[in-house]
């Protein structure tokens, strides 16, 4: 009888095993506070998201194919949702998310300082969060595995330096910024630190809120020129809003007269680049951020840990590289 019950309790444990063949868990003991921490592993494929803070960008939509193609080739299902911009629908698209079983989700915010709740629901739900392209705030970090991005800082950085060359004796320069998306106040911050010790041969003339968008800065620009007639050149935080200030400096006749300084190294801005319209570009790298952040995914499904911050580091786009990568992004 005992063997037949020893039997029993074998068999019992064989079928506990087969059922869990998905999962395996390892688990760590704190020998100073006697907690202990579950590590859960899951074998593929897998099920990603791209929750961007829009597609109407070439910046976000070429991340959105490279995830895609990588997920395409992997076997694994994708999905891509865009709020337009708008905080509460991305806000919506989180908690949907959260309910939807997605193994990890890639989040671009709308508003850096306000997707916590978003975010949170996302944790609730198991999900891992890796937040691509611009960071959320500090206190929010706690929500997300890992942030990946261009190294806005740099990129600014690098952008000021060259204009402090091209510009030895300083400059009336304006900004055009977007002060919600923390990746863009670094990229001012950036910039204005790349100055350096000439920084006060700068005189800042406007600083404004572009929106990043060309529609939006482009008026802006035409009310800065028209107000400094003597203005030396605009610093803009990524290419939709130089090609606006550019637009306004053709619209002027004033191509080539006063110079266009930007970050991003956008296929249009590439173009722009190679057409004189643009003086200066940082590239970002949104192509490398999706490789990387896909492959970091990976990671975390296998159980394992990754870096809580990785900054891809950006450079000066000269025009050869221009016209050799015409029509990529990086």
């Amino acid at each position: 009888m005992k063997k037949k019950i020893l039997s029993l309790i074998l068999c019992a444990g064989m079928a506990v095993s087969i059922l869990g063949g998905c999962t395996t868990e390892s688990k760590l003991v704190d020998d100073s506070d006697k907690k202990e921490e579950t590590e859960t592993k899951k074998e593929g494929p897998y099920n990603f998201a791209f929750l961007p803070n829009t597609q109407n960008n070439t910046f976000q939509s070429s991340m959105n194919d490279k995830f895609k193609e990588l997920c395409d080739d992997a076997d694994y299902k994708y999905t891509c949702l865009d709020p337009d911009y708008d905080l509460n629908t991305q806000l919506s698209q989180l908690s949907d998310a959260a309910n939807q079983g997605f193994d990890a989700v890639f989040v671009i915010p709308v508003d850096s300082a306000g997707i916590r709740q978003g975010l949170q629901e996302l944790n609730d739900a198991g999900i891992p969060v890796i937040n691509v392209d611009t960071a959320v705030i500090d206190d929010d970090k706690d929500l997300v595995k890992s942030v990946i991005a261009t190294n806005a800082y740099q990129a600014g950085q690098l952008v000021g330096e060259q204009m402090v060359k091209d510009y030895p004796d300083g400059a009336k320069i304006a900004i055009l910024d977007f002060p919600s998306n923390e990746s863009c106040v670094d990229r001012v911050n950036g910039f204005l630190d790349g100055l350096g010790d000439s920084k006060d041969k700068f005189n800042i003339v406007a600083q404004q809120d572009g929106k990043a968008a060309l529609d939006e800065s482009m008026p802006i620009a035409e009310d800065i020129i028209q107000a400094n007639s003597d203005l030396d050149a605009f610093f803009c935080i990524n290419d939709p809003s130089s090609l606006g200030a550019a637009a306004a400096l053709k619209a002027a006749g004033l191509t080539g007269k006063v110079d266009v300084y930007s970050i991003d190294a956008s296929p249009d801005g590439k173009a722009a680049l190679v057409d004189g319209m643009l003086t200066c570009v940082a590239a970002q790298v949104p192509v490398q951020i999706a490789e990387t952040a896909f492959d970091k995914a990976k990671e975390l499904m296998q159980g394992k840990e990754i870096d809580k911050e990785i900054w891809l580091d950006s450079h000066l786009v000269s025009v050869e590289e221009a016209k050799k990568t015409a029509g990529q992004w990086q």
